[in-house]
């Protein structure tokens, strides 16, 4: 077989059930291919689309997410989607064709360096100019992209490798030097942090994405009942524990909850689980946790230390050191009685301080249109947020039930993310309903995406929180620049619902309260995709709000308070 061919058999025997792509000349041998193996294919409108709707299908399955992309332009379109991927830590593998191998180095038409340009956003690149190279290239890709501290993987290909014939034989095994992709700590280091769990007065779980992506959810979730202390978590860990658990204060940061600020700052002991402390989440440095000692159980070695320094530290894969953590508390005789009373004066801050809005007549408030959705959703509904103030208000108002189930740009803000990455989510996980929540900054990012909802009829509900203004940007030129809405105001003639509906895709509008009752609830019932353009008030802040340079405990209150 060819080199294309190959690809193709190899992403077989990788389990590979779907490829997110756009073709071009230095791939059309692999098109090819496609076309004449009948390889599952899904042709967005651009390529950062793909890379986006790959990311959504990686976080909502689990898999490799996988996308085809030709060379020069082509390539350098995924960059954005692949540095997003890298921060976030999903397991993406991004085949790129290049010029042939006779044309590198010279310039050549729609030439780019994608192997030095990826080095610094990718876990591992490769550029393959032999085909006999492929079969090993391809199978180490999957294990490097979805072992250890998962991450993106460019393979870069000549094109003339496409068309070289060559005998194939798909490795058993991978064989790296110094890499092994299992991560096994040291126990006494599990020891240490049992023996101050037990002497621990005011523990607090504090849970992020690696939980999630780890497959450890539910180590936690027996923690969480276990120990009966309250648990925290960042933006890319909700759903690593139900939102109708006890003990669960909401998200924490800077828009997280009362609650879970304020527990951070009062803990004694803060159990960190598969985070990175951005500084999204800690607020000033030198004033987070100023009572606690800091535990952080973290694969990266590169992590620890690198933001907040830890008193306890846990080296290894969460699949090794939870389990074993759960194991020695519960020999060690830990229970929840004990914590009773801390637990509860966190309850009673998440009880005093919900999220919450002021009610005004005429108008739809975010946090009213985000709960209403919620309550018309299942435990099983996957929420999709692109970046701005309504992933905010769809963090603090959207409860989820499950891992998987909130997917988001974290480290990099991605605008453009949501309408892709909700269309490969779905794809992923054809029997659960996904929502996207956007705005109208947003939107107009990867609007194009909305032809290929269309085209394959992917039953997505796109709902944006209409304001008329790039949101986050105006909120903080509110607050911290005198109202210079410089650049940031869109009261422009765009017509979404029209704008779907040339696409193909069902358009809705709502503009009163009365609505959320009348008309939404049968709009998300209704099979097949659709947005909902929802009319908010543009001077709506997101709050609370830790402003830039305070602790987490000088929080900014707002709605009812």
């Amino acid at each position: 077989m060819n080199g294309a061919q190959a690809v193709l058999e190899s992403l077989k025997k990788e389990g590979v059930d779907v490829v997110f792509g756009y073709p071009g000349g230095a791939v059309l041998t692999l098109y090819d291919a496609v076309y004449k193996m009948k390889f599952p294919h899904i042709l967005t409108r651009h390529e950062q689309g793909a890379v986006h709707a790959a990311d959504g299908y990686a976080r909502a399955t689990g898999k490799v997410g996988v996308v085809f992309s030709t060379s020069g332009p082509g390539a350098t379109n995924l960059i954005t989607g692949i540095a997003t991927a890298c921060t976030d830590s999903v397991p993406l593998v991004c085949i790129t064709g290049q010029v042939a191998n006779p044309y590198i180095g010279k310039d050549s038409f729609q030439e780019a360096d994608i192997f030095g340009i990826t080095t610094p956003i990718t876990k591992h690149n490769y550029l393959v100019k032999d085909v006999r190279d492929l079969p090993r290239v391809l199978k180490e890709a999957f294990f490097i992209a979805r072992t250890g501290r998962p991450g993106p993987v460019v393979i870069d290909v000549a094109k003339d490798v496409f068309d070289t014939k060559f005998d194939y034989q798909y490795p058993e095994e991978v064989h790296l030097r110094g890499y092994s992709g299992r991560y096994i700590g040291r126990e006494e280091e599990l020891d240490s942090v049992v023996e101050a769990v037990t002497h621990a007065k005011r523990p607090l779980l504090f849970v992020g994405g690696g939980v999630i992506g780890s497959e450890t959810s539910d180590i936690v979730r027996d923690l969480v009942r276990h120990l009966g202390i309250p648990v925290t978590c960042t933006l890319l860990g909700l759903g690593a524990v139900a939102a109708d658990t006890e003990g669960f204060l909401g998200f924490a940061g800077m828009h997280g909850s009362y609650a879970a600020n304020m527990a951070i700052q009062e803990s004694d002991l803060l159990l960190c689980m598969g985070m990175r402390f951005s500084d999204r989440v800690t607020g000033k440095v030198s004033g987070f946790a100023p009572k606690a000692k800091i535990v952080h159980f973290e694969l990266d070695e590169a992590e620890i230390n690198k933001n907040v320094a830890a008193d306890y530290r846990v080296i290894g894969d969460l699949r090794w050191s939870l389990p074993l953590f759960r194991d020695k508390l519960a020999q060690a005789g830990a229970d929840g009685a004990r914590y009773r009373d801390w637990l509860n004066h966190t309850l009673t801050m998440s009880r005093e301080h919900p999220f919450s809005y002021k009610e005004e007549a005429g108008q739809i408030k975010p946090g009213a249109l985000i709960r209403r959705i919620s309550e018309c959703s299942d435990p099983d509904t996957i929420a999709v947020t692109d970046v701005g103030q309504h992933q905010m208000w769809a963090a603090q108002f959207f409860d989820v039930y499950k891992p998987r189930h909130f997917l988001t740009s974290g480290g990099q803000g991605t605008m453009g993310y949501g309408l892709p990455a909700a269309m490969g989510a779905k794809i992923g996980c054809p029997e659960s309903r996904v929502i996207l929540f956007t705005g109208d900054g947003s939107i107009m990012m990867n609007c194009q995406e909305f032809a290929t909802i269309a085209d394959n009829d992917i039953d997505v509900k796109v709902v944006i929180l209409h304001n008329c203004i790039l949101g986050m940007v105006g909120q903080w030129q509110r607050l911290f620049y005198n109202h210079h809405y410089s650049q940031s105001e869109l009261k422009g003639k765009t017509d979404f619902v029209r704008l779907a509906e040339a696409m193909g895709v069902k358009g809705y509008r709502l503009s009163s309260p009365e609505e959320l009752d009348a008309r939404l609830p049968a709009i998300l019932n209704e099979p097949g995709p659709a947005l909902i353009d929802v009319l908010i008030p543009e001077e709506e802040d997101v709050l609370p709000m830790v402003p830039g340079g305070k602790r987490l405990d000088q929080m900014v209150l707002g709605g009812n308070r």
